[in-house]
């Protein structure tokens, strides 16, 4: 009898695992205590939701979260609020279904599709990635040009050179990776912080905005800013991202070890998302305090940073506001190299060289905006965010459909499957994602400007 071919044989409700395991120079590469108490092994667990942290808090929702302050004050607090909840749902699902299955979110779409539906997936998610990295790239070098005046071009072709830092750290230990995204986050929140307290925000107004107004829908300005706020809010790399690096970890790949897997990651990923709420709403809180209801255009990055000083009164507000955004883009760039490896390896099984995975994605993202950046200056590199907005609404659904799919699957998930009431929020909240993103690609493409 002849055996199917190996895309054909079901294997638990999937096609035959054929893939190498997830990341494999780190997987299952630190260590977690068999005994001791909550903080030990919490501890061990904790760093990967500090990585899918960062994505939430990239240079790319800088503007937006700021805009949204300046025009409507503390208004669009509660959108955040509800955009960084419905972001712990679907990492808490990606981090379950790689502990589980131990497959990423990439390799699950590949042995659930086969390899012509996982080759499309892969491009798309490739686009996704590039896009991701691009904002990041163009963040980094906007930081650098308003802390050291150096230009956006020079900015641009410095930003390749983390690349190699990248690399050698990952080499020494994905530990040292996972602090220094902490230490930078850290950074990130101590400098909103500060700013924020300093400014001053009007406290019965700031917690005002967490409560739901119908004028948030009614008003067209306010709808698009909320909708530019929660279309961007779960990136689907970030997706691919948690699924793998969770696998990092030593833990038993019994029913206990993955059940106890399960729970610290949960903790850790429901901690770190929230600093990154934190650190969005502390955003839009400084947009509210120091530029609400002066009339001042604070749509772009370069604008916030040039009126933060005069507006607060301290002179050294505008220069942590940008070493945050250099903080950010950082933060970011490590996340999106580590991803592409991800999807390249899950999606089509392809390994090569990490140096030459990485810097090809790079190369991908920093070469469009070099060229745009040289050939219409910084209006242009504002247009290449715009429609890197639109292929990153394009890949969403693709990433979010197959993790609930997925993770509500008995065959796929046995006794860890979603419960029902799981399964009811997370497909509410992919149909808000779906649908809000295919609005958000609509106004783009009718209108061919921001929203708001």
């Amino acid at each position: 009898m002849r055996s199917q071919p190996e895309d054909t044989v079901k294997e638990n409700g999937w096609l035959k695992h054929s893939s190498n395991v997830s990341l494999e120079e780190v997987n299952s590469s630190v260590s977690v205590p068999s005994t001791g108490g909550f903080w030990r092994k919490f501890f061990a667990f904790a760093g990967p939701g500090s990585l899918v942290a960062v994505g939430y808090v990239d240079p790319g929702n800088w503007a937006t979260s700021i805009a949204g302050g300046a025009r409507f004050g503390y208004t669009l607090l509660i959108v955040i609020l509800l955009s960084n909840l419905i972001a712990m749902l679907l990492q808490a699902l990606s981090s379950k279904l790689g502990i589980v299955t131990g497959r990423d979110l990439a390799q699950a779409t590949r042995d659930a599709t086969g390899k012509k539906t996982a080759f499309f997936l892969w491009i798309l998610t490739e686009l996704a990635i590039i896009a991701t990295d691009l904002a990041e790239v163009i963040g980094s070098a906007i930081a650098l040009n308003l802390l050291f005046g150096i230009p956006l071009l020079l900015g641009i072709a410095i930003t390749t050179l983390d690349v190699l830092l990248l690399l050698y750290l990952q080499k020494k230990s994905f530990r040292i990776i996972e602090s220094i995204v902490i230490v930078l986050m850290a950074t990130i929140f101590v400098v909103f912080a500060f700013e924020v307290i300093a400014s001053k925000p009007e406290i019965s107004a700031l917690f005002a905005g967490f409560i739901p107004k119908t004028e948030i829908a009614t008003n067209p300005q306010m709808l698009f800013i909320s909708l530019g706020i929660l279309g961007a809010t779960v990136m689907p790399h970030n997706l691919y991202l948690h699924s793998s690096i969770v696998q990092t970890r030593q833990f038993k790949r019994t029913t206990e070890g993955k059940r106890e897997a399960i729970k610290f990651s949960l903790i850790d990923s429901t901690f770190s998302l929230t600093i990154a709420f934190l650190i969005n709403a502390s955003i839009l809180i400084l947009g509210a305090a120091a530029f609400y209801g002066t009339n001042l255009d604070v749509s772009e990055i370069e604008a916030a940073y040039e009126l933060l000083s005069p507006t607060l009164g301290i002179g050294i507000a505008s220069t942590l506001f940008a070493v945050a955004l250099l903080a950010s883009g950082q933060n970011s760039t490590i996340t999106g190299t580590i991803s592409g490896q991800i999807v390249m390896e899950g999606f089509i099984n392809l390994r090569i060289s990490p140096w030459l995975r990485r810097l090809i994605t790079r190369l991908l993202a920093v070469i469009p905006a070099f060229v745009v950046t040289w050939l219409a200056g910084s209006k242009g590199t504002g247009e290449l965010l715009l429609w890197s907005q639109v292929v990153l609404s394009l890949a969403l659904p693709f990433a979010v459909v197959p993790l609930v799919l997925f993770t509500s699957d008995k065959k796929k998930m046995g006794e860890f499957t979603n419960k029902l009431p799981v399964k009811i929020v997370a497909w509410i909240c992919t149909g808000v994602i779906v649908l809000l993103n295919i609005f958000l690609i609509g106004y783009i493409v009718v209108t061919g400007q921001e929203l708001g």
